[in-house]
C-alpha cells in the first residue's frame, strides 16, 4: 500500500471564516498524509473542524494558509475549474442523507454521474449495473430509489459514488440515518471495497463505526490530537497491508 508520493498530503493547514469583518479560525494548522489504498476514520465532535478538512480534502473548499497536494499536485491555490475538475474525476461522496433522486429508479440514479464526465451513453448502463452488483443490489436496478430502505439507499448511494472510478472514497457519516444492523452492512461493505483497493476516508464521531477504519485520525478545535493505526478488526475481519 506504502508509496512514495502520497495520495494526499497536507502541511501546515489552516482555514479561516470572515463574516461581517469578524475573523472565525477553525483549522489551526492540520498536517498529516493518506497513502493510496487506506481507510481513514476522520473523529472529532462538532465544531471540531473535521467537517471543514472534508471539505478542503473533496475540493469543495480552500484552505487559507498551508499546502495541501494530491498525488504529488500542489491544489492549494487551483482555480475554481480545475477545483471543479478534480473533484468531478478524483472524488466520490457518499453522504449520510442519501441525496438520490428519489422518483428515478435505482440505475438512472447511479448513471447520472457518468453523463457529467462524457462516458457514452451505450457504456452508462453496463458500468452502472457492475457498480450495483458490487454492492449486493442488482435485483432493485429497476425500483425507484424511495421505493428502497434507509440502508439499500445508501448502499445505492455507494455505487453512484464509485461509479466513475474515483481515486478518493469519503463517506460522510454514512449511518447516522440507519438503524443498527442497516448501519453495520454499509461499514462492512466499505470494509470489503477497502479490501479490494479503495481510499476511502469516513467522517464520523461514532467511536463503533470509525473501529472499523484502520486508522483514526482525531481533529479537536481545529488541531489533530491523534492518528493512531491498526485497530482491532470487528467480525473476524482481518487486514494484510
Amino acid at each position: 500500500m506504502s508509496s512514495s508520493i502520497p495520495l494526499i498530503d497536507l502541511r501546515d493547514v489552516k482555514k479561516q471564516y470572515i463574516n461581517d469583518g469578524v475573523a472565525t479560525t477553525v483549522l489551526h494548522g492540520v498536517s498529516f498524509a493518506i497513502q493510496e489504498g487506506e481507510f481513514v476514520a476522520l473523529m472529532g465532535p462538532s465544531g471540531s473542524g473535521k467537517s471543514t478538512l472534508m471539505h478542503i480534502l473533496g475540493f469543495l473548499d480552500r484552505l487559507t494558509e498551508g499546502a495541501y497536494f494530491f498525488r504529488g499536485q500542489d491544489v492549494s491555490r487551483l482555480d475554481d475549474n480545475a477545483l471543479t475538475a478534480m473533484r468531478r474525476d478524483q472524488v466520490g461522496f457518499v453522504f449520510q442523507a442519501f441525496h438520490l433522486l428519489p422518483k428515478s429508479s435505482v440505475i438512472d440514479n447511479i448513471m447520472l454521474p457518468m453523463m457529467y464526465v462524457g462516458v457514452p451513453r451505450s457504456e452508462r448502463r453496463k458500468k452502472a449495473e457492475q457498480a450495483l452488483d458490487s454492492v449486493g443490489l442488482s435485483h432493485r436496478t429497476d425500483h425507484l430509489s424511495n421505493q428502497l430502505s434507509g440502508g439499500e439507499r445508501q448502499r445505492v448511494a455507494i455505487a453512484r459514488a464509485l461509479v466513475n472510478n474515483p481515486s478518493l472514497l469519503f463517506a460522510d457519516e454514512p449511518t447516522g440515518n440507519l438503524d443498527s444492523k442497516s448501519g453495520s452492512d454499509v461499514l462492512q461493505l466499505l470494509q470489503n471495497l477497502h479490501t479490494s483497493g479503495h481510499t476511502i476516508i469516513m467522517v464520523t464521531h461514532e467511536s463503533e463505526a470509525a473501529e472499523h477504519a484502520e486508522r483514526i485520525i482525531r481533529i479537536r478545535d481545529g488541531l489533530l490530537v491523534s492518528d493512531a493505526r491498526d485497530h482491532a478488526r470487528r467480525q473476524g475481519s482481518i487486514y494484510n497491508k
